[in-house]
């Protein structure tokens, strides 16, 4: 049996393995809603061009509402037979109103029909990811004012380096989603030009208006080359990239909340709701929600190696090897989205422990760069020659087993002698947090000010997104 699809040239149909390597329903069916859209407005186009009667366009248009609502009511019956989700869709439809059906194709191909439903489908994903950031970063945001005085270490390979607020830290992660956003938003800008009525390759002979298309479905043009128009994915690989990074930003954030988690620090603790139990150890209470964000990555940067190999060697215009552009931006679709959901509900889940985070400043001389600051700024020493001699005075204090606030000032003049009592000020933690007012420093009252700052400069005041973040 032939293919109805394309069946004319074919004396016999293809084999059934054949079928089952060439049919993508099973995952292209969810750009359905992408799909009766981008009908609606390719009839319209059609009707008001003169190519299709108000009619057929009419009876289009009922056809496909009612189609999406057997879709979304879960009656409508998927056929492997029928490839893809395009003559799924346009087969229920010649069913449904007969001749006019035949007449929707005119004008178009699957290779312009599906790079337009791909393209809606990522753009639709880029805005609620956008939602979904900018939630993130209010969480954050809010958490970060809770803790702008809250000291604990901020850390250089994972050793005490100076002491820092909980709030600047976390607002460190507001500023990385930021940029998240910003790229996505960019990706969306280039991803958002349409397709539609490129045909198969080189455009129609018939009068189309390919503007009121792409108007009718949300771009802001229509592609300017039909053959570019239907080969091109790199708005797919702009938004796996943007994907990955976003994926390794909420990695970074989880190894922290896990390490934060963990028995050696204790600076935060995790309800019920975001960690599991041991089924040995009845003590345990695991960071799994953290772990399985960490591991995100692994999947996303996966499905953009993928496409980019996919597409490395392809030449101009389609070939068939970019049915495999879908599966990988799904999955990763898919991936982030639970991601930045679970590292929001931790954020706000998440109990800091403000006593652990500052005995865990008790050790490491997170103040010897305080020392230093202030042989240059009070005795007028060369930086290099303060850190010699800061660096001396740490070695003191290691020998004493003590901090640097613990040492008698004696033993510091003795090492330098023009030390006076007015180091005592910059030695102490607390001192050293306040005095860090530069821009972007952690100073609570810096703090404060840059949260404010984010609020406006991220749009977070409101609950919309205007998806032009940094």
């Amino acid at each position: 049996m032939t293919s109805s699809i394309w069946g004319g040239r074919f004396s016999s149909g293809p084999s059934e393995l054949m079928q089952d390597i060439n049919a993508s329903i099973d995952f292209d069916k969810r750009m359905f809603r992408q799909d009766i859209a981008g009908s609606k407005a390719h009839a319209a186009m059609l009707a008001s061009c003169g190519i299709i009667s108000d009619a057929d366009r009419q009876a289009i248009d009922d056809g496909l509402d009612q189609i999406l609502n057997e879709i979304t009511s879960g009656t409508f019956t998927f056929s492997a037979a029928l490839e893809d989700i395009h003559m799924n869709i346009e087969s229920r439809l010649a069913e449904i109103v007969g001749e006019p059906a035949r007449r929707l194709h005119t004008a178009r191909s699957r290779n312009d029909q599906v790079a337009t439903d791909f393209r809606l489908w990522v753009r639709e994903v880029i805005d609620s990811l956008d939602v979904a950031l900018a939630d993130l970063q209010r969480t954050l945001i809010a958490r970060a004012a809770e803790h702008a005085d809250t000291l604990m270490p901020g850390y250089t390979h994972l050793q005490t380096a100076q002491p820092v607020t909980f709030g600047f830290h976390l607002m460190a992660y507001v500023e990385m989603f930021g940029r998240d956003r910003g790229r996505l938003a960019d990706a969306r800008k280039r991803l958002n030009e349409s397709p539609l009525g490129a045909a198969a390759l080189a455009g129609t002979s018939f009068p189309t208006n390919r503007n009121q298309t792409a108007e009718l479905l949300g771009f802001d043009r229509p592609s300017a080359n039909a053959m570019d128009a239907v080969s091109d994915r790199d708005f797919a690989v702009e938004f796996l990239a943007a994907a990955a990074l976003c994926a390794v930003h909420m990695s970074r954030l989880a190894e922290e909340i896990v390490i934060w988690c963990s028995d050696g620090f204790k600076f935060i603790s995790l309800s019920d709701a975001f960690t599991t139990g041991s089924s040995i150890m009845p003590q345990k209470r695991n960071p799994d929600a953290a772990e399985l964000v960490r591991a995100k990555p692994g999947r996303i940067i996966g499905s953009l190696n993928g496409l980019l190999i996919v597409l490395k060697g392809l030449p101009l215009a389609y070939g068939k090897d970019m049915q495999e552009d879908k599966e990988g931006v799904f999955d990763a679709a898919d991936a982030l989205a639970i991601a930045i959901a679970a590292t929001t509900g931790m954020v706000a889940d998440m109990t800091a422990n403000p006593a652990a985070m500052r005995a865990a400043l008790a050790s490491g001389f997170p103040t010897a760069t305080d020392l230093a600051d202030y042989l240059v700024r009070d005795l007028g020493m060369p930086f290099r020659e303060a850190h010699h001699v800061s660096g001396a005075i740490v070695a003191l204090a290691s020998e004493k087993g003590c901090d640097l606030d613990g040492l008698d000032l004696a033993d510091m003049q003795a090492i330098e002698p023009r030390i006076t009592s007015a180091v005592l000020d910059v030695l102490t933690c607390e001192a050293a947090v306040s005095m860090r007012t530069s821009f972007g420093g952690t100073a609570p009252d810096e703090v404060r000010a840059r949260i404010a700052d984010a609020r406006i400069r991220f749009a977070l005041d409101s609950n919309i997104s205007n998806g032009e973040s940094s």
